[in-house]
């Protein structure tokens, strides 16, 4: 079993090669990635001698370029990882997350028409699904619940989904979708709030939280989502969507004051900054669907999902600080320098 993994150097994509090669130790796997910002090739280091793992420095949108690795590789399965991902960005910069989500999905299934796969799955977000009132807790995003996006990284990842959909039921591709909740854990790119916090904590920086605080994420572990993709491969039904979904809400600002106690950083590090715009307000998965035809259920706690986070950042500070000693302060200064 051959399986390409685009966007594999960045955050999920890199934690489900490493879960792929300890789960399925005969299978060959083929990483594709653009190495954009968050794209960062040390974190594929301990599988880089793997004989069978493969990397290719490709951007999806190369039409010529995946038809070749396609040609090289006749991969069984494609699960798509890439795309770019940070609201932030897609408000200052929508242009590229079009191109990307989007257009190098297309490209990426014509490849799969062209050259024949078992199954290609699109990995989405629940954010296609817009938000949740804060004070309505019985409401949860099922895989009926209609799209409403709110950013223009949103509206692309919906657009793909539907573009998947639309393949699937045109050209009978053979495709699985899953939407995923705010996943956290080792190796995530330090624009995101958990690593952020713990970054900036460390260095005794201003801890920027939107608005008050309030928004709430479902929050994953990123080797529960791995299992949950894992399982989806081998045994999800073509043209489903999956909801994957950590049954884990928390509110910002909690998560905030959860990462200042570990740390044993003061509060009066927080600092509350002028809201995103079109902010959702939350997000919640209903993962039953998943459970009842796969048996799939997050097994990581919270609790101890962000200590054992925390922990993995105390003990790889090189990884990280070698990102945010480059471009990304100055992205940083530009998003933040005037709230």
């Amino acid at each position: 079993m051959t399986i390409l993994v685009t966007g594999g150097a960045g955050f999920i994509g890199a934690n489900f090669i490493f879960h792929m090669l300890s789960q399925h130790p005969d299978y060959r796997i083929v990483c594709l990635d653009k190495l954009t910002y968050a794209g960062n090739l040390s974190t594929l280091a301990s599988v880089m001698d793997n004989p069978n793992f493969r990397f290719v420095k490709l951007d999806i949108c190369d039409r010529a370029g995946v038809y070749h690795l396609f040609e090289e590789e006749h991969p069984d399965i494609v699960v798509n990882f890439a795309a770019e991902s940070h609201v932030d960005r897609s408000i200052e910069n929508p242009e590229v997350f079009l191109q990307t989500n989007i257009l190098g999905t297309q490209v990426l299934m014509d490849a799969c028409r062209k050259f024949g796969i078992r199954r290609f799955h699109q990995v989405s977000t629940d954010e296609v699904y817009g938000d949740l009132p804060l004070d309505r807790p019985d409401l949860f995003f099922t895989e009926q619940t209609p799209i409403h996006t709110s950013s223009p990284y949103s509206a692309s990842k919906a657009s793909a989904d539907l573009l998947v959909l639309a393949y699937h039921r045109t050209f009978g591709l053979p495709v699985t979708i899953s939407r995923c909740s705010n996943n956290y854990g080792p190796y995530q790119f330090p624009e995101k709030l958990i690593p952020l916090m713990i970054a900036n904590a460390l260095n005794d920086k201003p801890l920027p939280v939107y608005g008050k605080g309030e928004n709430v994420r479902d929050w994953l572990y990123v080797e529960d989502h791995c299992r949950a993709i894992d399982l989806i491969l081998h045994k999800g039904r073509e043209g489903e969507v999956y909801n994957i979904g950590g049954h884990n809400e928390m509110r910002n600002i909690d998560i905030v004051k959860i990462i200042c106690k570990a740390l044993g950083k003061h509060e009066s590090l927080i600092t509350f900054v002028t809201d995103r715009k079109g902010h959702d307000r939350r997000y919640a998965i209903d993962p039953a669907k998943i459970h009842s035809e796969l048996g799939w259920l997050p097994e990581t706690k919270f609790e101890s999902g962000i200590q054992k986070t925390i922990a993995w950042y105390l003990d790889n500070r090189q990884w990280w600080e070698a990102i945010i000693s480059g471009e990304y302060q100055d992205y940083y200064r530009k998003m933040y320098a005037k709230r």
